[in-house]
């Protein structure tokens, strides 16, 4: 499974859950939104990721 950051930026949008995640990942972490996506498709994707499924979807 590939990164897309226009599938990616899709799901954040559909799910409030992601949204917040990445908002904190940015402020944590002071990383740009590109940055902060991909990091969050690493952790909550990629994998076998709780939303794996959601993304493929896509």
């Amino acid at each position: 499974m590939q990164y897309s950051k226009t599938k990616m930026e899709q799901l954040v949008k559909n799910n409030a859950e992601l949204t917040q995640r990445l908002k904190q990942i940015m402020k944590e972490h002071e990383l740009e939104k590109s940055f902060a996506l991909k990091a969050l498709y690493h952790a909550e994707v990629k994998e076998s990721g709780r939303f794996m499924k959601d993304y493929q979807e896509l």
